[in-house]
């Protein structure tokens, strides 16, 4: 374990998908697609640069996210869940159901 070449570093890993995500494509996969896209852009991905975080991967309804430590990754999430939370109450356009990142409502066509 003494190799100079080897780079050792420490993250945290944040894991979000959307929570229904097959049953709001069955009933709109236009619509849940294009919402899912545009509250990524929106809310999601900036807060994710903004806690230092980059995306590692992402799946049809949701992504693995790389943080410097689990604070920037902990409070990135409490910060996407209250945008979350502020979209269901306040906009009538948002369209929020639940993401698993803590259960994050973003459509709202139940």
């Amino acid at each position: 374990m003494d190799d100079p070449t080897m780079h050792r570093r420490l993250t945290a890993i944040l894991a979000a998908d959307v929570v229904t995500y097959s049953r709001l494509m069955a009933r709109d996969e236009a619509g849940t697609h294009a919402a899912w896209k545009s509250h990524r852009k929106d809310l999601i991905d900036p807060k994710i640069v903004e806690y230092e975080g980059r995306i590692v991967k992402l799946t049809g309804d949701g992504f693995l996210a790389e943080f410097p430590s689990v604070v920037n990754a902990v409070t990135c999430a409490a910060t996407v869940q209250r945008g979350n939370a502020r979209a269901q109450c306040g906009c009538a356009a948002a369209k929020p159901d639940r993401a698993s990142h803590g259960h994050q409502p973003w459509r709202r066509d139940r």
